[in-house]
């Protein structure tokens, strides 16, 4: 399949910014960034589909719900399967200090939205009026507050795991169970179940119900009625289906698929 490749920096600075930068860009399905790293720390933030990044020997899945915080001089290249609306927030060091020293997620507001797409449908790269200055402050102060992760779909090179997660990622639908996986690859469910929260640091059925939640996002971006998603990923009714993806994303999936709008 072929990949659209970019390199994403600040269209204006090469230098280290002197104040908050925003890059706003649309990413085609297939978008590949090259390998690159910047002086300054940034925060990407997207809507529409999952981005992909690949830092620190750790592969970063982020949702819309989620933005992923890279330090300075972390080298680091992303990758998009979908389409999706995209930004950057590149903030000058001296700004950074409440932030993670590492890679991480962190959690997306609604102010922290509302004030990103208020500056996409402006236009607005750098702030300049006063209170475009104060609004960039609560952004930063906001998304500096979150509680920080370093996984929302872990993977595992494990020898066991690994087919395991790589058959539910491609194939988000499957039912198989933990004894049913463990008889496929010669294990037991008890060995199954310790790898999974040592490697993954959840069990199984959670994960499993990630992967159904960031394919759901797929369905509904193409159109597919909340009803239709639910009966797809196995629920008998919506409500169910409603609650794991409000528990994720903070939203209802109704609200989800206005905003794609």
């Amino acid at each position: 399949m072929k990949k659209n490749s970019r390199h994403l920096h600040p269209s204006v600075h090469i230098e280290q910014p002197a104040e908050v930068f925003m890059n706003f860009d649309a990413f085609l399905s297939n978008t590949e960034t090259r390998v690159h790293s910047h002086d300054w720390g940034q925060i990407q933030l997207i809507s529409g589909g999952i981005l992909e990044m690949h830092a620190e020997n750790i592969r970063f899945l982020a949702p819309p719900h989620l933005a992923i915080w890279v330090p300075a001089g972390v080298v680091h290249h992303s990758y998009n399967r979908k389409p999706l609306e995209y930004c950057s927030m590149n903030i000058p060091s001296e700004l950074t200090k409440n932030f993670p020293e590492r890679t991480s997620l962190i959690k997306v507001t609604p102010i922290v939205s509302a004030i990103i797409e208020d500056f996409r449908r402006r236009e607005i790269s750098t702030a300049s009026t006063e209170q475009d200055k104060r609004l960039v402050q609560v952004l930063v102060d906001q998304l500096s507050a979150q509680q920080q992760d370093q996984h929302f779909l872990p993977s595992s090179s494990n020898k066991y795991l690994a087919p395991i997660l790589k058959h539910v990622e491609e194939n988000p639908t499957d039912v198989t169970t933990l004894k049913e996986w463990a008889e496929k690859v010669h294990t037991t469910e008890r060995t199954l179940a310790r790898y999974c929260q040592s490697e993954l640091g959840m069990s199984f059925t959670e994960w499993r119900l990630r992967v159904r939640y960031v394919y759901s996002m797929d369905l509904l971006r193409s159109g597919s009625s909340v009803k239709e998603v639910a009966l797809t990923l196995g629920y008998n009714q919506a409500s169910p289906f409603i609650s794991m993806f409000k528990k994720y994303s903070g939203v209802t999936p109704e609200q989800y698929k206005h905003r794609l709008l």
